[in-house]
């Protein structure tokens, strides 16, 4: 079991069957993929929407650079994260990339950590999905 200073961490939930029990998604874009902003906006709203509806969900998101929007107040998908969180998914943002765009006291959803949290969540992880 790995755990960061913030008390989120990437092991096996013992009552969870769930393949996905130590997988990390990535997110690293205000959307999905690195083309029209708009429909990259659209895609990750859809992605997340179907994600919450998969009974195996991961156990842990990580939000780095512009992903970090999404957790903030004005997101389309903080309703969606928000129920994420609600089914056990930990979301995590970094403390740094909220500070730089102004952000860090505009999160709804999840908690900041740090590049050295992130790095220890990706170690620990089976399989990590990049969005």
């Amino acid at each position: 079991m790995v755990r960061s200073c913030n008390g989120v961490s990437l092991h096996p939930n013992q009552t969870s069957k769930s393949k996905m029990k130590q997988t990390l998604i990535q997110i690293t874009h205000n959307g999905m993929g690195t083309g029209d902003g708009e429909l990259g906006l659209l895609l990750v709203q859809n992605y997340l929407k179907l994600l919450s509806e998969e009974r195996e969900l991961p156990q842990v998101m990580a939000f780095y650079n512009g992903g970090v929007k999404l957790i903030c107040s004005g997101s389309p998908v903080v309703g969606t994260l928000q129920t994420l969180e609600q089914k056990g998914v930990k979301l995590m943002a970094c403390k740094t990339c909220l500070n730089h765009f102004g952000l860090i006291n505009q999160m709804e959803v999840g908690i900041a950590g740090t590049m050295t949290d992130i790095l220890l969540l990706q170690k620990a992880a089976e399989k990590v999905i990049n969005l």
